[in-house]
């Protein structure tokens, strides 16, 4: 039985690693005659027909037919089928998932968001997220076997070369990759919210032409994707971009991390959350108080949602942060010196109640020629950064553009 491509890759003929190259040399630079990809895989014409046939055979290239000449015999020039194979990416929230399918030309297929799901570090989470997916998988306009690799965002600290994560589902020695690509059937691969994020952003968002980007995701925790040179920072295990738990604060406030002090202590959506329902026991007014008063629980999509509606106390602590941050966010600047500094994450729906007293920090706190190298600004993905970043490095890690 004839191999697909994904079991190709897998297997890790030079054939396979060849084809990729073509793959990859076509997703970057459009359709070209097969003389010019061979000039430029400085591979022989010979070599480049066989392959490309191939891959035209498992439908993965298609001819767009003969190129304009000035004179003599017209090439064909040949490109990337967008409908011959799929990216999927999953997106995992404290409360819910995103789920979208991109084809090869990146553009979204099919999506779903906010799934109801309660990520918790136990089996039992792992087996929700696996119906979730499969359900997600049977909806498709496509056949499973169409998906090439599926890239899942995890929070904390991920090693996206060795599979594992750290902060969540590490239970054994065995990689969650394995664990899900065993469950699934499907290539697994993984990597840091906040880095794909910032990865989603630099491909398909609001990064134009900079090459130095740092992206603050600010949700129920804080993160760093940074972005250096056009090309991903993962540090030596993939654990760069810790933000939220740089130690600068005498507060004794125990981080989930396990020590005390951190940034995300006082810079977080968990904070604006532990404030508010403190300040409703000291007698602190809000719109939120019947909810909480009446034993409901208090999300902070409710925070948010306060906040936009006007609710002082929830304005007053989300400005709180929004500063706090910005302090922190100068040292950043003042050490990396980026292009662009991008604020995503769920506060980020909060806009200029955030955005405002950021920037006002910065201005304050960053060295006058370095942050005036840096330009501010809000996701323009919003709540899809995640999801369509996981799907742009699943593309991106199968075919070795990243």
């Amino acid at each position: 039985m004839k191999q697909t491509l994904a079991e190709e890759i897998q297997s890790g003929t030079k054939s396979a690693s060849l084809k990729i190259n073509i793959i990859r040399y076509y997703i970057l630079n459009g359709a070209n005659t097969l003389a010019e990809l061979g000039r430029e895989m400085d591979l022989s014409v010979p070599t480049v027909t066989k392959l490309v046939s191939e891959l035209m055979e498992d439908g993965y290239v298609v001819d767009f037919g003969k190129q304009e000449t000035a004179g003599g015999r017209r090439p064909s020039k040949y490109g990337i089928n967008p409908d011959s194979g799929y990216f999927m990416g999953v997106d995992m929230l404290d409360y819910s998932v995103n789920l979208a399918l991109i084809n090869f030309n990146g553009n979204i297929v099919y999506s779903q968001m906010d799934v109801p799901f309660r990520q918790t570090n136990s089996p039992g989470s792992i087996d929700s997220l696996c119906d979730i997916i499969s359900e997600f998988i049977y909806k498709l306009p496509v056949s499973k076997d169409k998906i090439l690799n599926v890239g899942i965002n995890i929070s904390g600290r991920v090693n996206a070369e060795t599979g594992h994560s750290y902060t969540r589902y590490y239970f054994s020695e065995t990689p969650i990759t394995e664990i899900l690509r065993e469950r699934l059937g499907l290539m697994i691969t993984i990597d840091n919210d906040s880095r794909a994020m910032a990865y989603g952003e630099y491909i398909s968002g609001v990064v134009k032409s900079e090459k130095n980007v740092l992206f603050v995701n600010v949700g129920w925790g804080l993160g760093v994707g940074i972005i250096t040179d056009g090309e991903l920072n993962y540090g030596k295990s993939g654990f760069s971009g810790e933000f939220g738990h740089n130690s600068v604060f005498d507060n004794e406030v125990m981080c989930h991390c396990g020590k005390k002090g951190c940034l995300e202590t006082q810079a977080s959506g968990s904070y604006i959350h532990r404030r508010l329902l403190e300040k409703i026991t000291q007698g602190h007014s809000t719109i939120l108080q019947k909810k909480v008063q009446s034993g409901q629980e208090i999300f902070l999509s409710d925070i948010i949602y306060a906040t936009l509606a006007g609710d002082m106390l929830s304005i007053e602590l989300v400005e709180e942060v929004g500063f706090t941050l910005g302090k922190h966010i100068a040292g950043l600047i003042n050490l990396l010196n980026p292009e662009l500094v991008i604020i995503g994450g769920l506060l980020s729906k909060t806009g200029e109640y955030l955005m405002l007293p950021i920037q006002s920090a910065i201005r304050k706190y960053s060295l006058s020629l370095i942050g005036g190298d840096t330009v501010l600004k809000q996701t323009q993905l919003g709540e899809s950064a995640g999801v369509v970043g996981a799907c742009m490095l699943a593309r991106s890690k199968m075919l070795h553009l990243i």
